[in-house]
């Protein structure tokens, strides 16, 4: 959870590894730019200290060794910067021995790893997106500590989905082969349309779906959302719904972004019932898990020209196979789950692990703690 979502700075050989791991977990990988200082920016986005202080968890204590995910190979420098006295070994580079006796993990979180990681208390995840994390068995049943990356990469995300919202509603794609054509055609050329005046259902008003409706409240759209946790929102949402309110609301908006993770309750919710209710002038955006939206219900709908358009930066099955008919369908805009990839998520990135690791090493509370039984 981008997810981890980093491009990698180091060699081929990690740039392969980041890949193969983007293609299950969301692109990861970290920008060699200057850390910002991490309180400031991480405040600013909304993260503040959850739970007990972590020295009162069972089994903890500050750590001596950490298992490490490839991904992090040019990052390890800051973080020995904040926790001088602890070893980092990456994996595959680490022993039975090594793995057995780390106390956390930074990027891991297979059945392997944590049927050998005995003693292993934390594991930071390096994405938002938990959901592969929390289905081992074993992180519920030795009630390891999670945490994630939730809110590092929202404004990022939140100016991709309106880069999307602009290319569709005013047919960049259309224009964009008549460019390649050398072909000059105002006659035929489809109606635009502005984005003020609109009305956009932010579906999972988190971290990203906040950053999206503050920004196309600035447009001068109306926003209405859906949230699991309740009806609170910020001023800019003019009204926010329960998840049972998904359809009514679905059937006032001219764009619907699903910015939610995937939980039981939203695998497959955007369906069939989900898009026949949706004005055929409408607008779909994901953002949130591939596994949402049953995939076949979506290529029915848009070839029906039950639906305008969609901008997809996450599909099912991922990578889409050549032969999908999603990538030949008019007014579909498909980007490779990068939309976290930009070196200011990436500072933060690296700003969240080392404030967590420092707060760690201290028994300090953390940032960004996962609701295991929640899934996020």
């Amino acid at each position: 959870m981008k997810r981890p979502g980093f491009a990698l700075c180091s060699a081929h050989g990690l740039r392969a590894a980041a890949l193969l791991l983007s293609v299950t977990l969301g692109p990861v990988g970290f920008a060699d730019a200057p850390t910002p200082a991490a309180p400031a920016t991480l405040e600013s986005l909304g993260l503040q200290p959850s739970g007990p202080p972590v020295r009162e968890h069972p089994g903890w204590r500050a750590p001596k060794l950490i298992l490490v995910s490839p991904a992090l190979h040019d990052q390890l420098a800051p973080l020995r910067e904040v926790a001088p006295g602890v070893k980092f070994i990456e994996l595959p580079q680490a022993s039975a021995r090594d793995i057995a006796a780390a106390d956390a993990a930074f990027g891991l979180c297979s059945a392997d790893v944590l049927g050998k990681a005995t003693h292993l208390q934390w594991i930071q995840w390096l994405a938002a997106g938990v959901e592969r994390c929390v289905q081992q068995p074993l992180v519920q049943e030795r009630h390891l500590i999670l945490t994630n990356m939730q809110r590092i990469a929202a404004p990022s995300m939140a100016e991709h989905v309106i880069a999307v919202m602009f290319a569709l509603s005013r047919h960049l794609d259309y224009f964009f082969k008549e460019q390649q054509a050398a072909h000059w055609e105002q006659d035929a050329a489809p109606m635009l349309n502005d984005l003020e005046g609109k009305t956009v259902l932010v579906v999972g008003l988190g971290g990203i779906g906040t950053e999206v409706a503050k920004r196309a409240h600035a447009l001068g759209m109306r926003v209405i959302a859906t949230r699991a946790s309740g009806r609170t929102g910020p001023d800019y949402v003019s009204y926010v719904g329960l998840p049972d309110e998904l359809l009514k609301l679905a059937a006032e908006a001219d764009f619907v972004v699903n910015c939610t993770p995937l939980t039981p309750q939203t695998t497959g919710l955007f369906d069939q019932a989900f898009f026949r209710t949706l004005k055929p002038s409408a607008y779909f955006l994901n953002v949130g898990r591939g596994k949402s939206v049953v995939t076949s219900d979506l290529i029915a709908a848009l070839s029906a020209g039950k639906l305008a358009g969609a901008g997809l930066d996450v599909v099912d099955p991922e990578p889409l196979p050549a032969d999908n008919p999603l990538w030949r369908l008019p007014n579909v805009i498909i980007t490779p789950h990068i939309s976290a990839n930009t070196s200011v998520s990436d500072q933060q990135r690296i700003a969240l692990l080392r404030e967590n690791l420092r707060r760690y090493t201290a028994g300090e509370p953390l940032l960004a703690v996962v609701d295991v039984s929640h899934g996020y």
